[in-house]
């Protein structure tokens, strides 16, 4: 299954575009805008302007570095999930070179000013990137939606398309020598039905999914047969055992099938051969996935028993992976032993030279992605167990209101005041409107300060930017991954504002909670 864990962190570069100011004199804001740009973690080192901060509670002194830059805060692209960071657009340039002066005698934030400190402060560069459009989630080529679930077929695919219709057709040229050079034609029949009796066996476990209203993020065909990514985890153990037992059930049923089809058929046939080969492929595709040890769907159904004996779904997964580890090791010694005994049908004659190696090579793939496997289900159910210690309410950082007209000097000076963390910027009636962004704090000169808003660096509040305290596990990364952002406003039950949700901080305990040892392993 897809389970988010640092990939689940929600992406920076929420950045609204520009358009003019039309409040109080400013000067123009990296992104040209009055508007506030993408939230920032908590405000930066140096956020008193005269006052430096403390390490106990200034804006910034807990955010570390992300690499020798000192005490800057951290980066708001640091979640794990970077293959989706990359994808979102970043508009943090300058709308422009400076062309303004330096109102250095200005009471207050002058309009259109563009100093150059200011630019290079922004982001340095003369217009903001083009906007990219976000990938789905990939993996090789889309051949279809059932059931409203995209379907990948991996580049490995025509790998192992290519080296079955190779081994079948010399199979064919024992069986069917009067075919020639057209039995790799109906090699490569046969390996396109094979892998369309597997998308049946993972169309199976995703129709229980949907059943089950757990969300499947794709299926995906690849090198060995195929898998169905489920992001959720049955709620019960015996809807886990149904998820796991309707894929091989699935695979019996199709072999059910193509018996009863071969009956009629004359043996000895290209279709007496395709169906006899599809029924036994779909027997071992079942045999094989009903062994119990994890990835296997038996090793799941194994891991759905022991989770009802001992009401801990950890201690399931714990016992099928090690299972799991086991069927590896057999696998990698003793396939290649049966192989050379003869007890898979082949004469130790037959089994010398390369088809020795073959073997060899094969027992190690298959026993390697067994053992992966079985190792990632750990990583996972870890990730599960460790997942209620994110808490919004424990994470959020101390936040200072301040209204649009407020320099950013002031309002850093607020905050060290208040010992507070974070800026958010409220109108008239302290109704929140927006998040300031660290990042952008960082890159203002001290000198600076005093002649910009602090709204200027700002993210405009969405309604996926208001999280409820009360958030917890799971829940809270779907909210998080629902609105990508660097920061969210977090607010009680009524509305009142908590403080600031920090997505590096999210990234940060949920990575020393991974750290921890399990307590069901």
């Amino acid at each position: 299954m897809d389970v988010s864990g640092g990939s689940g962190q929600p992406r920076s570069g929420n950045d609204e575009p520009t358009e003019p100011r039309t409040g109080p004199s400013a000067p123009a804001p990296h992104d040209g805008t009055a508007r506030p740009e993408s939230p920032g973690h908590d405000p930066g080192p140096g956020a008193g302007d005269e006052h430096a901060p403390d390490e106990n509670g200034p804006p910034g002194a807990d955010s570390p570095a992300p690499d020798d830059r000192g005490d800057h805060p951290a980066d708001p692209a640091d979640p794990a999930d970077s293959a989706e960071t990359a994808d979102e657009p970043v508009r943090d340039s300058a709308a422009g070179p400076g062309t303004g002066k330096d109102p250095a005698t200005a009471h207050g934030p002058a309009e259109h000013d563009t100093h150059p400190d200011r630019a290079h402060a922004h982001g340095g560069a003369g217009q903001p990137p083009p906007p990219r459009r976000p990938r789905e989630p990939g993996g090789g080529l889309l051949m279809g939606r059932p059931f409203g679930v995209p379907v990948y077929v991996g580049p490995s695919w025509f790998l192992v398309a290519a080296l079955i219709t190779w081994v079948f057709g010399g199979q064919l040229d024992r069986v069917l020598p009067e075919l020639g050079a057209a039995r790799y034609l109906v090699s490569l029949f046969f390996a396109v039905a094979f892998y369309g009796s597997v998308l049946v066996h993972e169309l199976a476990h995703t129709l229980a999914a949907i059943r089950f209203k757990l969300p499947v993020r794709r299926i995906h065909l690849q090198f060995f047969g195929g898998v169905s990514e489920i992001e959720k985890e049955a709620e019960t153990p015996g809807r886990e055992f149904v998820l796991a037992f309707v894929g091989p059930l699935l695979s019996l049923v199709l072999a059910g099938v193509f018996y009863l089809a071969l009956q009629p058929v004359q043996r000895g046939t290209v279709p007496g051969v395709l169906l006899a080969a599809l029924m036994v492929s779909n027997l071992i595709v079942a045999a094989f996935n009903l062994l119990p040890g994890l990835p296997l769907d038996g090793g799941r159904m194994l891991r759905a028993v022991v989770w009802k004996i001992t009401g801990r779904p950890m201690s399931g997964t714990v016992a099928a992976a090690w299972i799991g580890r086991l069927l590896a090791v057999s696998v990698l010694i003793g396939l290649p032993l049966l192989t050379q005994s003869g007890a898979l049908g082949s004469t130790a004659e037959d089994s010398v030279g390369m088809d020795t190696v073959t073997d060899a090579l094969l027992a190690a793939i298959i026993a390697a992605i067994i053992w992966t496997g079985a190792g990632n289900s750990l990583r996972m159910a870890r990730l599960r167990e460790h997942l209620p210690e994110l808490r919004a309410r424990t994470l959020t950082r101390r936040a200072v209101p301040v209204e649009t007209n407020t320099s950013l000097a002031e309002a850093l000076r607020r905050a060290n005041t208040a010992g507070a963390r974070a800026l958010v910027v409220v109108d008239g009636h302290g109704e929140p409107l927006s998040l300031v962004r660290e990042s952008a704090i960082v890159g203002v000169p001290e000198h600076r300060r005093p002649w910009v808003y602090a709204s200027e660096l700002a993210q405009d509040l969405t309604d996926g930017m208001r999280v409820s305290a009360e958030l917890a596990g799971e829940e809270l990364l779907d909210v998080l991954r629902a609105t990508p952002a660097t920061e969210y406003l977090v607010v009680e039950e009524t509305g009142e504002i908590y403080g600031v949700l920090s997505a590096a901080d999210v990234e940060r305990a949920f990575v020393k909670a991974m750290a921890r040892p399990s307590a069901s392993a």
